[in-house]
């Protein structure tokens, strides 16, 4: 592939990242030196906007329930949700079972070798299915995720705003004539890691260690002094912050009411405390000997990507015969195995 129009490509970039990632990457991932595409496809879904640390228990979990797509695909997705409980985006783990089922009944159980049929799985866009088929076929597909972008943007001092998709489909050009050319076979997953590497270790939004960089020499932004300029993205999501009352109705028992949240939205599929606007909804739903005995709980904050959840816990005892609408009563061996929201999870552990 020659260079896109306009801009000139450093030479043997692909060399210098496949030598170092072999010499200085991570090789010892527990979903690395392998091309089963489920355990790759598994993680590369489980690293979307998750640290490696937080990944690495769930990796193994997940593979000792589910050990094949075959197991997943045939799973209820309460369970699966349960597995996924405290990692978050819980939209991954939807289309996570749903993917399985997709590759089991329209694929026959073996995932395709190709980014682009890859692709039309659900859950699994241009970048993660690129990782799949150079990983575990070798194919010559390019990555982009968050951390290649500001590699590759640092290295070609590739200032055009990303929050516009021109901006962003020149440097998808960009990336796939970097791409290795030969040797596929061993070059391509050595390649893909090694910019993920790169991007995790190195090359870092914040103080990047240009010093040990294997690409340095070739780094425009390095030479410019600047590498935290880019890469460039104008148009940022705002935070936002939202109250919620969290209803712990409790019977003499000890048995608490759950119920599933709707999809989409906030913690959509999992079973969940019921949720309410104000405090004042939340009264309205109980019967009246309970509203007497209403206790507060003291408020706390549960962090997401964009927005910041206060919530506000409200414990009632009421009779084993109340009902809610949708929903029903678990047991305290009952509700630790089911999918529930990590603050939720949290809370009533604490009161236990």
């Amino acid at each position: 592939m020659s260079p896109p129009a306009g801009r000139q490509l450093p030479p043997d970039f692909a060399g210098r990242v496949v030598a170092w990632q072999r010499s200085h990457g991570r090789n010892a991932l527990p979903w690395q030196n392998t091309r089963d595409p489920y355990r790759v496809w598994l993680s590369e879904i489980m690293l979307q906007q998750t640290q490696v640390s937080a990944v690495l228990g769930y990796y193994d979990r997940f593979l000792a329930r589910f050990p094949d797509v075959q197991a997943l695909a045939a799973a209820a997705l309460d369970e699966v949700l349960a597995l996924w409980s405290g990692l978050g985006y819980y939209s991954r783990a939807r289309n996570l079972h749903l993917c399985a089922q997709q590759v089991v009944q329209v694929h026959g159980g073996a995932f395709p070798q190709t980014a682009a049929v890859l692709q039309t799985l659900p859950g699994i866009g241009p970048s993660t299915a690129a990782a799949i088929s150079s990983f575990c076929f070798a194919e010559r597909a390019a990555i982009l995720d968050g951390n290649v972008k500001r590699v590759l943007t640092r290295v070609l001092a590739f200032g055009a705003d990303l929050s516009a998709g021109a901006n962003e489909r020149a440097l998808w050009e960009h990336a796939r004539a970097l791409l290795p050319t030969r040797e596929l076979h061993e070059d391509m997953p050595r390649y893909t890691q090694g910019l993920m590497d790169l991007g995790a270790t190195v090359c870092l939004p914040r103080n990047p260690s240009c010093l040990i960089c294997p690409v340095q020499p070739q780094c425009v932004a390095a030479a410019q002094g600047q590498p935290e300029a880019y890469p460039v993205k104008t148009r940022k999501l705002k935070r936002s912050a939202e109250s919620l009352w969290l209803l712990h109705a409790h019977a003499g028992d000890g048995s608490v009411w759950l119920q599933k949240r709707p999809t989409p939205g906030v913690w959509g599929g999992l079973y969940c405390l019921p949720v309410f606007g104000s405090r004042d909804a939340l009264e309205e739903a109980l019967p009246g000997p309970a509203r007497h005995a209403m206790r507060d709980v003291d408020a706390f904050v549960h962090v997401l990507t964009h927005k910041d959840l206060h919530l506000h816990p409200v414990q009632a005892m009421v009779g084993a015969d109340w009902n809610a609408g949708e929903g029903g009563w678990f047991g305290a061996t009952e509700w630790p195995a089911l999918g529930l929201p990590a603050p939720v999870r949290k809370f009533l552990e604490g009161v236990a």
